[in-house]
C-alpha cells in the first residue's frame, strides 16, 4: 500500500520502528511478535475487526516489519498498512477454531522460513490477545527459540505522542465535547437511557465537521442512581429519573485516537454534600494540571488531587488516571503509567493521560475528568472545553 494512504508520515513510522527497536536491544530480544491490536496500528497501520482470531506483528532488528494474520484479512491489512504487499502474510482458514490445529503452527513455520527458528522472540504475555493455548502451541513447535516476555515492550514507546498523533487526538477532543454537551442537554426526566446513549452514539461517530467519528475502545457509560456507584455500567431500558445523578464517561474517536472526558448531571436539586464533592474535585483536577509539569512525576498530580479531597474530607488513594491515544476495544488506556501516589514515572512533554478522579461511593457516583497532554513548560494543557462542575436541571 502506498505510504501517502497510510494515517501517518514514512518519517513517523521510521521513529515508531527506530525507538522500538531500541527497546528491544535493551531487553535482548531478536524478534518481536506484537499481538495487541493498538501496538500492530501503531507500528503498521493495520486497522480492522480481526482482533477476535490470531493475529500480529512481527518485527526484527532490521526491514519493514510483518503483517500476519487470517488469509481473509490479508487484503484489510493490504488495504491499511504502509509497507508494500510482500510484507502481509496470511494463513489458511482451516487453522481457524480447529481442535486439530493452530494459527501458531503456521506462524512457527514462517518464523523458521525467516531464519528466527533460534531466536530469542519476544511475546506479549500479560495481553487480552495472546492466549495461553498460543504460547504453549508456539514454544512447543519453536524448541530451539527462546522466548522473552514483552508485554507492554511497544506500549512504553507510544507514551510521548508526536506532533502528527496530537493532531488526531486534538480532534478526538472536538468531538468528544460535542458528545458530553450532548448528553447534558438531553438528559431529563422520563427520557429512556438507551435512545440517549444512541443520540450519543450517533453524534459520536458523525464527528464534527469533516473529522468523522470512529468507533470508541470502550462504549458510552452512563449510570444513573444506586447504578452510578460502580465505575463501568453501561446503559439500560430505563426512565431517567428526577432526583438522580448521572455520569457520563464517553471519548470521541478519531482514526482510533481518543479523549475520554467524564461529566455528571443531577436532575432536581442535588443536596449540598453532592455539590462540595464536585467543588473539591474540580479543585483536586486543577491541583493535578498545576503538578503536572514536565520533569515532574505520575505520582505528583495524584497526589496534588488528593490533598485537596482530603480538606473535604474524601479519602480516594487509588488511581486516578492513566496514559491515553490509539487504542482498541475492550480498553481506551495505554496500560503503562498510573497516575497514583506510588507511580515515579517522570513526566514528559507529549504526553497524554486520562485524569480521571472519579468518585464512587455508598449511594451516589461523580465524575468529572479530562484529557491532559504534558506541556514543554508549565502546568498541563486540558484538551477539552466543557465546565469542570456538577451539571444541575432543576
Amino acid at each position: 500500500m502506498p505510504i501517502e494512504h497510510a494515517p501517518f508520515s514514512q518519517e513517523e513510522y521510521n521513529r515508531r520502528l527506530s525507538i522500538t527497536r531500541a527497546a528491544m536491544v535493551t531487553a535482548g530480544i531478536d524478534v518481536l511478535f506484537v499481538t495487541d491490536p493498538s501496538n500492530q496500528a501503531w507500528l503498521t497501520g493495520y486497522d480492522g475487526w480481526s482482533f477476535y482470531v490470531h493475529q500480529g506483528v512481527l518485527l526484527g532488528l532490521e526491514g519493514d516489519p510483518i503483517w500476519w494474520g487470517r488469509e481473509m484479512d490479508a487484503n484489510g491489512a493490504r488495504r491499511t498498512v504502509w509497507m508494500e504487499d510482500e510484507q502481509v502474510l496470511g494463513y489458511d482458514d482451516s487453522y481457524v477454531q480447529s481442535t486439530s490445529r493452530h494459527p501458531m503452527q503456521d506462524l512457527a513455520q514462517r518464523l523458521c522460513e525467516m531464519g528466527h527458528g533460534k531466536a530469542r522472540i519476544g511475546v506479549e504475555m500479560e495481553n487480552y490477545y495472546y492466549s495461553a493455548k498460543a504460547h504453549a502451541v508456539l514454544t512447543a513447535t519453536l524448541p530451539n527459540a527462546s522466548f522473552a516476555d514483552a508485554t507492554a515492550l511497544v506500549n512504553w514507546q507510544r507514551g510521548v505522542k508526536s506532533a502528527e498523533e496530537m493532531e488526531f487526538i486534538r480532534k478526538a477532543a472536538r468531538i468528544s465535547e460535542k458528545i458530553v454537551r450532548l448528553a447534558l442537554e438531553r438528559a431529563e426526566p422520563g427520557l429512556r437511557k438507551n435512545e440517549l446513549v444512541a443520540e450519543i452514539s450517533r453524534a459520536a461517530l458523525m464527528g464534527v465537521g469533516d473529522d468523522w467519528g470512529d468507533y470508541p475502545a470502550i462504549v458510552p457509560l452512563a449510570p444513573s442512581g444506586l447504578d452510578a456507584t460502580a465505575p463501568h455500567l453501561t446503559w439500560n431500558g430505563d426512565r431517567m429519573k428526577q432526583g438522580e445523578i448521572t455520569f457520563f464517561e464517553l471519548s470521541g474517536c478519531y482514526r482510533r485516537y481518543h479523549a475520554p472526558l467524564c461529566r455528571s448531571v443531577f436532575l432536581g436539586k442535588p443536596p449540598q454534600y453532592m455539590l462540595d464533592a464536585s467543588k473539591a474535585l474540580t479543585a483536586g483536577l486543577e491541583a493535578g494540571l498545576e503538578a503536572a509539569r514536565p520533569g515532574n512525576r505520575a505520582s505528583d498530580i495524584a497526589k496534588a488531587l488528593n490533598r485537596e479531597l482530603s480538606k473535604a474530607g474524601i479519602d480516594r488513594d487509588g488511581r486516578c488516571g492513566y496514559p491515553v491515544g490509539l487504542s482498541y476495544p475492550p480498553d481506551w488506556g495505554e496500560r503503562t503509567v498510573s497516575l497514583r501516589s506510588t507511580d515515579d514515572t517522570v513526566l514528559q512533554p507529549g504526553m497524554t493521560f486520562h485524569f480521571m478522579p472519579g468518585l464512587w461511593l455508598d449511594n451516589w457516583g461523580l465524575e468529572t475528568t479530562e484529557t491532559i497532554v504534558i506541556s514543554p513548560d508549565g502546568p498541563a494543557e486540558a484538551l477539552c472545553n466543557v465546565e469542570r462542575q456538577l451539571f444541575v436541571k432543576d
